[in-house]
């Protein structure tokens, strides 16, 4: 089996018999007053089918609340922390995308300027061409570059056991991860379809070092971090640790969903750039995703452009905007946000289009639970089926790409 088959053939997985050995999860307490019963039942079932540890935090107008299942540490047992940080993959994205709109609102580029004009030269080769590729294009997907996560060879030497822990502290560059995808012809011509894929993004954070002359980890520091002060964010560059407070991550690095559990924590995020190589806490991405829906980050111009969805037939009542995912949920109600993959770390952010009501949460292992289940139960009320209704179901959980950082999360 191909590393393409098998990433393909995870995103059909349906839920199986897990070989890691979980006590009964524990719950945090919630707050008196407040009631998020079904949030609580969605992540003790995501423990249940074989996540090692939930960490879940929302906010909404009766204040914040913060819950825990599982464990953070398969040795040694330690529950996790709603404090903990973690990284967030494609939630990288949300931040890389409003950067971009922010230096449009400055006047200082163009959605529709090409990338050829910012990045002279690069996007060149089977078929690419820089020149007939917009800025918008590689926020909103449509732009047809191939997705480097995608190419084989990248997949065993990043994916699966052997190569990760021979590979796992590499540098790449973005102009290599880059080039990668050049070697493959486009998925389409530009504006003809629409496909998921993590070089758009790397070629973003590219894009606003050309315009702004400065890094783009100092960008979204100063534009973001700092005025919105998330004190447990940051763009790692090529740091392979996890800060504290922080739990091991967990992947089965294998073209199943069975077999061992590796500790996946430490790893160079350089290979990520751009795409998913943040990371952040719980209440950090809430308070982001909350200011930039309230119209804090963006002006209404810009904000609107950034919620002119695509209707993605791949992903039912959802739409993908620019770094921004509108999912109308089971109950009516619509939240916006992303989600994101990465080793070890599966990870969701919404919040509703006021802002008033988010939600942050994230697993610390990446090939099983059902994250659409912890949205819906928080926003709808909706618990989860019982571990036996799910199993014969056959719906499948956590469904997205196996690729690192390339998870959208998104299931209607």
């Amino acid at each position: 089996m191909s590393v393409r088959t098998a990433r393909t053939a995870l995103v059909a997985a349906t839920a199986v018999a897990l070989s890691v050995a979980l006590a009964a999860p524990a719950l945090a307490a919630a707050p008196a007053g407040t009631d998020h019963t079904a949030t609580r039942k969605a992540i003790a079932a995501a423990v249940e089918d074989g996540v090692p540890g939930v960490t879940v935090t929302a906010k909404d107008g009766r204040g914040g609340w913060s819950a825990t299942a599982g464990v953070g540490n398969l040795k040694t047992g330690k529950p996790r922390s709603a404090d903990d940080r973690y990284r967030v993959g494609s939630i990288t994205k949300t931040f890389v995308a409003t950067v971009l709109l922010q230096l449009e609102a400055e006047g200082r580029l163009s959605l529709d300027d090409t990338v050829e004009k910012w990045l002279p030269g690069v996007v060149r080769g089977n078929g690419h061409d820089g020149g007939r590729i917009t800025v918008r294009q590689l926020l909103n997907h449509t732009s047809g570059i191939f997705n480097f996560t995608a190419d084989d060879d990248f997949g065993r030497t990043y994916f699966l056991k052997d190569g990760f822990f021979e590979h796992r502290f590499d540098t790449r560059s973005p102009e290599e991860l880059v080039d990668i995808a050049m070697g493959h012809q486009p998925d389409f011509a530009p504006g003809t379809s629409w496909n998921y894929s993590n070089t758009n993004y790397t070629l973003a954070a590219m894009v606003i070092e050309s315009v702004s002359g400065n890094p783009y980890a100092d960008e979204i520091r100063h534009r973001i971090v700092e005025p919105l002060h998330l004190r447990a964010t940051l763009v790692p560059g090529t740091y392979p640790k996890l800060p504290k407070p922080s739990s091991r991550a967990y992947g089965k690095l294998a073209e199943t969903t069975t077999g061992p559990t590796y500790d996946v924590t430490e790893l160079n995020p350089s290979l990520a750039a751009g795409a998913g190589d943040m990371i952040a806490d719980s209440a950090d991405l809430n308070r982001f995703y909350s200011a930039l829906l309230k119209g804090r980050l963006l002006p209404a111009k810009q904000l609107s452009e950034m919620k002119s969805t695509i209707k993605v037939d791949a992903i039912p009542n959802a739409g993908y905007g620019l770094g921004l995912i509108e999912r109308k949920l089971s109950c009516g109600v619509t939240v916006w946000g992303h989600g994101g993959g990465i080793h070890g770390s599966t990870s969701e952010a919404v919040t509703t289009a006021d802002g008033r009501h988010s939600l942050a949460f994230n697993f610390n292992g990446d090939w099983t639970g059902d994250t659409d289940a912890v949205i819906e139960a928080e926003f709808c009320g909706k618990a989860p089926a019982t571990a036996g209704d799910r199993a014969g179901s056959g719906k499948a959980h956590g469904v997205g790409s196996g690729d690192v950082m390339s998870v959208p999360r998104l299931r209607g």
